[in-house]
């Protein structure tokens, strides 16, 4: 598994979508679909995070307009 920090928001959200996808086929053992699971959690916590931060950056210069 992959550090999600290291990422940026379209490689996290790219390796999101495909353990979507992996995980809807149901051809993943359980054991890999719980790993997936977590990692997909830690993947959208990270995607939410980077959104967050570009907001908050988007009105930081809104403001000082």
């Amino acid at each position: 598994m992959v550090d999600e920090k290291k990422l940026t928001f379209e490689e996290a959200y790219k390796q999101l979508t495909e353990l979507v996808k992996k995980m809807e086929s149901g051809e993943l053992p359980l054991a890999d679909s719980v790993a997936a699971y977590e990692q997909g959690i830690k993947l959208k916590a990270y995607c939410e995070q980077l959104l967050k931060e570009a907001e908050l950056k988007i009105e930081t210069l809104k403001i000082s307009d």
